[in-house]
C-alpha cells in the first residue's frame, strides 16, 4: 500500500521487567487488505493482499479504470503479483490482456478457461493452476476450488497469509461442499447475493433467463447467500462484502437489511457495480 494510506499493525516494543534491558518485538498477525474495484454483471475485480504484495481475483474492468480506482484507494498496481481468473465470462476477463501486458503481471487460468475465453496472453505470463493445489505468491497462499456455474471450468479462490483467510464466492449456482468448506475458513469474504427471488420471478426477464439465473449453474439468491452465511461462517468472521448484485433483480438496501439482522458482530458491506469500495483490513 502507498505510504499515505498505510495502517500501523506492529505492536510496540516491550521491556521484560524493571531491571531487564532486553527487548521483545510483539508482532500481531500480518493483516490482509481487501477491496472490490467493481462488482456486478458490468465487471468484476477484487483486490486481496498484504502490506507488500497482492493478487487480483478477476479483471473485468478496463486496465485504465483498474489503475484509476486503485490509485484513488491508495493502492499501487506494483503490489499486484498475479491475476487469478475464476471463469471466462467477459465481465471477469475484460481488462486482463492489457493489465497483464502493461504491468507484466502473471495470469493464473485453467487451460479450459483460457481456451473458452479466447484471451491473448503473453506466454511467459501465462500460468495454470489445479483444483485443490495452493499457489504461493510471496507470502500469500491462493487456494483454488471448483464450483457450480455455467462456464467451462469455473473456480473460486481463498487467499491466506499467516493464519488469516479471505475468499471470493461469486458466480455460484448452488452451494456445494467445496464452497461451504472454504467459506467456513474465512475471516472475510466477498459473497454473491445476486437476486431477490420475488423480484426475479415477477420481473421483466424472459423465462429462460430467469431459469438460468436461478438454476444449479446460475447465481446465488439473497436467501441462499444468507443461509450460507448463518450456517457456515467461522466464529471469528470479521467482514462480509456482499457482491455481484443484479441491477434489475435486487436492491443494495434490501440486501443490507437482510444480512445486518443476522450479522452478530460481522461487519456487513455491499459492493457497488458503479465504483470501488474502501480498503478494508482484517487482522
Amino acid at each position: 500500500m502507498k505510504q499515505g494510506h498505510r495502517e500501523e499493525f506492529f505492536g510496540a516494543f516491550a521491556f521484560q521487567g524493571p531491571r531487564d534491558t532486553s527487548i521483545t518485538l510483539k508482532i500481531k498477525h500480518m493483516p490482509l487488505y481487501l477491496a472490490s474495484l467493481n462488482s456486478g454483471s458490468n465487471g468484476n475485480c477484487y483486490y486481496i493482499g498484504s502490506e507488500t504484495e497482492a493478487v487480483l481475483i478477476d479483471a473485468g474492468i478496463s486496465c485504465r479504470e483498474t489503475e484509476r480506482r486503485m490509485d484513488r484507494l491508495g493502492l499501487s498496481v506494483n503490489t499486484v503479483k498475479a491475476i487469478f481468473i475464476t471463469h471466462e465470462h467477459t465481465d471477469h476477463t475484460r481488462g486482463v490482456e492489457v493489465l497483464s501486458r502493461k504491468h507484466n503481471i502473471p495470469v493464473y487460468i485453467t487451460a479450459a478457461t483460457h481456451k473458452s475465453s479466447r484471451l491473448y496472453l503473453e506466454q511467459h505470463l501465462l500460468h495454470s493452476f489445479s483444483s485443490g493445489i495452493p499457489v504461493q505468491i510471496g507470502d500469500l497462499s491462493i487456494h483454488p476450488f471448483p464450483k457450480w456455474h455455467d462456464a467451462s471450468e469455473p473456480h473460486s479462490f481463498t487467499v491466506s497469509v499467516n493464519g488469516l483467510t479471505a475468499g471470493v464466492f461469486t458466480d455460484i449456482g448452488s452451494i456445494c461442499e467445496n464452497v461451504s468448506l472454504h467459506f467456513s475458513q474465512c475471516q472475510a469474504a466477498f459473497l454473491e447475493a445476486n437476486y431477490d427471488e420475488d423480484m426475479l420471478e415477477n420481473g421483466r426477464y424472459p423465462v429462460y433467463l430467469k431459469r438460468r439465473i436461478s438454476g444449479m449453474e446460475g447465481h446465488l439468491s439473497n436467501s441462499q447467500a444468507l443461509d450460507l452465511f448463518t450456517s457456515r461462517r467461522c466464529p471469528g468472521m470479521q467482514m462480509l462484502i456482499l457482491s455481484h448484485l443484479s441491477a434489475e433483480n435486487n436492491r443494495p438496501q434490501l440486501v443490507l437489511e437482510h444480512f445486518s439482522r443476522q450479522a452478530m458482530g460481522t461487519k456487513i458491506i455491499v459492493a457497488s457495480r458503479y465504483g470501488e469500495t474502501g480498503v478494508f483490513c482484517i487482522s
